[in-house]
């Protein structure tokens, strides 16, 4: 296997390299792996795709979204030329199209618990989370705190799909479940996904800025450590039209529109209600882990430190008193000294046996969250978080998004091999957007080198890198003899 060493070496050439520009390391550098994969475009020319994932049981398609606020289908392994949704017109404020830091547009997709069964009040039901403008006379359901200007709000929308089409979501379904006012534009989480108890949960930023600081945010400690706002929070809710749930013992939102859980941790007065769990500053991906029902979650961090949580019910995350496992200056904006289980109760990235889940901006500037593994066609992957980060330089523009896998039990994070491109590098100085999980479990890697809404997003499948051709390698008057030898030396690996 002379092609899987000469990959290797280079990969140890290529970090020893990037190990000699790594300014003041907080953490050790993230090492090669020994997992290679491959990355088969089966959609280009998008713009910036951002998560992707199958309705319950449809192994048949992808439902992708592009961050300009088109929901695109892939069926069979075939972009279908038509949107299922259009939603480019409530995008808004205006993607800029120079701007290639765009943290707004249509990020968060998930499909009801019940939407392949037409007896459950979420048949052909699904929800979007997006950044739109505020209509005259209409109020967020939380507004900025502060009294802050509402630039724009955050918003968790119910759409049905087409009775007559079902790659097609009906445009006059559109019912408005829970919206958040925003003054900074960014950190505005981006997730939707429903866990194994059939709530919705959303990760919400810290409100944006910096250090947790600035006009929509509370004093003293910030948004994320105060429980009378939903920024910087793990939110859980019943998103059902409370009509179709009568016999329901979870009390009705203040707004009429969804059901809040009787059993989420923070129900005392001035709090809000919707919380799961808190301490976050910008959790834009997060997945349950489809065997374990596990929630994962990757916590971007600020100038250091980026993060993979173990989210539990009414758990403290720690932002912004600490970024990772290190204790965070808000005056500054610095990390001080790594105190992991210090202060108590709160939560640290995930600790393995050999190792903590979080790394320093040497190998990174923003972590882009992924799954867990449970697909079939890399069996050596199995039941290790698949994730990225978003870009290895963060300016003039950002560039070289990386794609890792993370051991939930070890607490290691090891870069994959990509074989297939020189040195080993996403082409077209790519940046990592989103990843996706389809029905089977097998995962996609969102990535794009323009802007929100250019023309530079691909969708890679992520499979297992192809065997190298035996005839190419030796020819067809040795293949009845070496043939059977190669095989069973894979065997014994």
């Amino acid at each position: 296997m002379t092609w899987i060493k000469v990959c290797t070496t280079a990969g140890l050439v290529a970090l020893a390299l990037s190990s000699q520009v790594r300014a003041e390391p907080n953490l050790p550098a993230i090492p090669k792996g020994d997992i290679a994969i491959d990355l088969r475009a089966i959609a280009t020319g998008l713009a910036a795709p951002d998560y992707a994932i199958s309705p319950p049981g449809d192994a048949s398609r992808l439902f992708v979204l592009e961050q300009n606020g088109l929901l695109r289908v892939i069926q069979n392994g075939t972009l279908l030329s038509t949107s299922a949704l259009d939603l480019q017109a409530r995008v808004s404020p205006p993607l800029n199209p120079a701007n290639p830091n765009e943290e707004r547009g249509l990020l968060g997709l998930a499909f009801a618990p019940g939407y392949s069964n037409p007896n459950n009040s979420g048949f052909h039901t699904l929800y979007t989370y997006t950044s739109e403008p505020i209509p005259p006379g209409i109020s967020p359901t939380y507004a900025a705190p502060n009294g802050a200007t509402q630039n724009y709000r955050n918003l968790i929308t119910e759409w049905k799909v087409s009775a007559a089409n079902p790659n097609l979501v009906d445009p006059t379904s559109r019912r408005e479940i829970i919206s958040f006012g925003k003054d900074a534009g960014n950190h505005n989480g981006g997730t939707l996904a429903f866990g194994k108890d059939g709530y919705l949960y959303l990760g919400t930023g810290d409100g944006g800025n910096a250090n947790d600081v600035g006009a929509s945010h509370i004093e003293p400690g910030g948004n994320a450590q105060n429980l009378s706002t939903p920024l910087g929070k793990m939110l859980r809710i019943d998103p059902r039209n409370p009509t179709l749930t009568a016999g329901s013992a979870n009390p009705i939102s203040s707004n009429g529109q969804y059901r809040i859980p009787a059993d989420n941790p923070f129900q005392g007065a001035g709090q809000v209600p919707e919380t799961f769990a808190y301490g976050f500053r910008n959790p834009y991906r997060f997945s349950f882990d489809t065997l374990s029902g596990n929630l994962i979650v990757a916590d971007v961090g600020q100038n250091t430190i980026e993060e993979i949580d173990h989210v539990v019910r009414g758990g403290n995350y720690g932002w912004a008193m600490k970024e990772g496992d290190f204790l965070f200056n808000r005056a500054n904006g610095t990390v001080e000294a790594r105190s992991p289980g210090s202060p108590a109760g709160l939560i640290d990235p995930i600790v393995g046996t050999n190792g903590t889940l979080e790394y320093d901006h040497g190998d990174g500037i923003a972590i882009t969250g992924g799954f867990v593994y449970r697909g079939t066609a890399i069996p050596e992957l199995f039941g290790k978080y698949v994730f990225g980060d978003l870009a290895l330089r963060g300016g003039p523009s950002r560039a070289d998004g990386r794609l890792f896998y993370a051991d939930l039990v070890t607490g290691e994070i090891k870069e994959f091999l990509l074989p297939q491109f020189a040195n080993g590098v996403l082409p077209g100085e790519a940046t990592v957007h989103g990843f996706g999980e389809d029905a089977n479990g097998e995962l996609y890697a969102l990535v794009t080198n323009s802007a929100a809404n250019g023309t530079g997003g691909i969708v890679y499948l992520i499979t297992s890198v192809p065997e190298p051709s035996t005839f190419a390698l030796f020819g067809l008057g040795l293949l009845s003899v070496l043939g059977y030898g190669w095989a069973r030396r894979r065997r014994l690996r």
